[in-house]
């Protein structure tokens, strides 16, 4: 069951920042977004096999509470409800990812017919509601059977990862136009590999550089593969960016803190964008990339958009005893959080828009992903009051707003997101969503910034002209 709550009419500082948005495109995608771990469940059915996440969330002390992506919100059986969320919150498109152990589940050999019949069956039920899909082919599920023979360290996973894309666009492609080949490769190799957070939960330098050279240039194959199978596709890929700081006027924390662009920042978007890998950063990391002829001219394959996905600014300080990149984050005095103790920085997202815009020449992003999260109170009448998602939510779309007015060719915001969800090493105890969900019962009730955001979005299509939001 699906409930709203009270209605709360706008305050003025909100209705500010309606008018914030007038620099905001006509044609600008209004979306919401979420990944297949996180919200699916049904991890064991219809053919799926076992994911990294998988393994790394049953193994003890990996994640807070011991939770677990089992059921997550159920999503696998709830699809024309949460569908009818999206339509309420008055998005246009919805991001979601696809479970690469549901379609190919020993990651290469034979297609699982039964988990493509899932995705068709959700595509079909967006497009029915009027909302565009965006589909994002990896979210960090990697099967745990390619894992098991060395993972992203490995040359072949790269290539297993482009004849998974081939099955997924022949198969969906006629519907689907818009695809993100990787979200945040960053996470999969830095957290994953390096520092150990996330699955597959390594902590070894050289096999989290290994790793990030073969999601590249998965990412490339990918992009040639989904040309081939689906002449009109728009292609793109999802990094998480953030901008540096220094800590101080000092030499030592201005070079730890180029040094943590090129490890956060740099390292990311050099090779997909023809630049190649930042030569810093090589040496920084002092392991060979295996490198063949080619690959760099496949990993740049042009693409149609970039992905950003923006939760927060670092203020890094020069770490001479530590880890490449011999930087580390710290904590910025007075500064408001979030839940994940996140520093609440708006004007970071307008910064690297035009970072974008500027220094890298994209001439279409999205904002793929950005959210907030707050610990959330269920009042006596069922509602769920947040204001501070509110305001984070306001600020963050006033920042693209002022991004565009300076150039940046911002195409779309998708909201993270959808709904509360299984926020990785965290648990079900940091929630996200515009949506509340309570996981005893998969009660899903709407929160204050859910209708918010709608109102926003149907502001926006009134003032051009558009449609307004259902």
């Amino acid at each position: 069951m699906t409930t709203t709550g009270e209605h709360r009419p706008a305050s003025p500082a909100e209705r500010q920042h309606v008018s914030d948005l007038n620099a905001l495109p006509a044609d600008f995608t209004w979306g919401v977004a979420t990944a297949a771990y996180q919200i699916e469940g049904a991890v064991a059915e219809d053919g799926r096999s076992p994911s990294i996440w998988d393994t790394f969330s049953h193994t003890p002390g990996t994640i807070d509470n011991g939770d677990t992506g089992d059921v997550a919100c159920d999503h696998y059986h709830r699809v024309p409800e949460d569908i009818g969320l999206i339509k309420q919150l008055g998005a246009d498109a919805y991001r979601f990812s696809i479970a690469w152990p549901r379609v190919v589940p020993g990651g290469d050999g034979p297609v699982n017919k039964a988990g493509l019949d899932f995705y068709d069956r959700l595509v079909d039920g967006l497009l029915e509601a009027g909302v565009t899909p965006f589909a994002t082919l990896y979210h960090w599920d990697l099967p745990q059977a390619l894992q098991d023979r060395g993972g992203w360290t490995v040359r072949e996973t790269s290539e297993h990862f482009a004849a998974y894309a081939s099955h997924a666009v022949e198969r969906l492609g006629d519907r689907v136009k818009d695809w993100a080949t990787l979200n945040e490769p960053l996470c999969s190799a830095w957290i994953g590999h390096l520092e150990g957070r996330m699955a597959p939960g390594l902590t070894d330098l050289t096999a989290a550089v290994r790793a990030s050279y073969h999601l590249h240039l998965g990412h490339g194959l990918a992009v040639r593969a989904i040309r081939a199978a689906s002449s009109d596709a728009r292609i793109g890929i999802v990094n998480n960016l953030s901008p540096i700081e220094p800590a101080s006027a000092s030499e030592a924390d201005a070079a730890a803190a180029r040094r943590a662009d090129g490890h956060i920042n740099r390292w990311w978007l050099d090779p997909i964008l023809g630049r190649g890998y930042p030569q810093d950063m090589v040496e920084e990391y002092g392991v060979e990339l295996p490198v063949r002829p080619g690959d760099l001219e496949t990993i740049a394959a042009p693409l149609d958009w970039l992905g950003l996905n923006y939760y927060f600014r670092q203020i890094v300080a020069a770490d001479p005893d530590g880890t490449a990149p011999r930087a580390k984050q710290v904590p910025v005095p007075g500064a408001r959080l979030t839940h994940m103790d996140w520093e609440v920085h708006a004007a970071g997202l307008e910064q690297l828009l035009v970072r974008l815009s500027e220094e890298y020449g994209v001439r279409r992003i999205y904002v793929t992903e950005n959210g907030s999260a707050y610990e959330d109170v269920v009042a006596a009448d069922g509602s769920v009051h947040d204001p501070e998602r509110v305001r984070y939510l306001e600020e963050h779309l006033a920042a693209c707003a002022r991004a565009v007015d300076r150039g940046a060719p911002l195409a779309g915001y998708f909201a993270w997101s959808l709904m509360d969800n299984f926020e990785w090493a965290y648990g079900y105890d940091k929630r996200f969503g515009l949506v509340h969900v309570d996981y005893a019962t998969q009660r899903r009730t709407v929160k204050s910034s859910g209708r918010r955001y709608a109102e926003l979005v149907r502001k926006h299509a009134e003032r051009r002209g558009g449609r307004a939001a259902v």
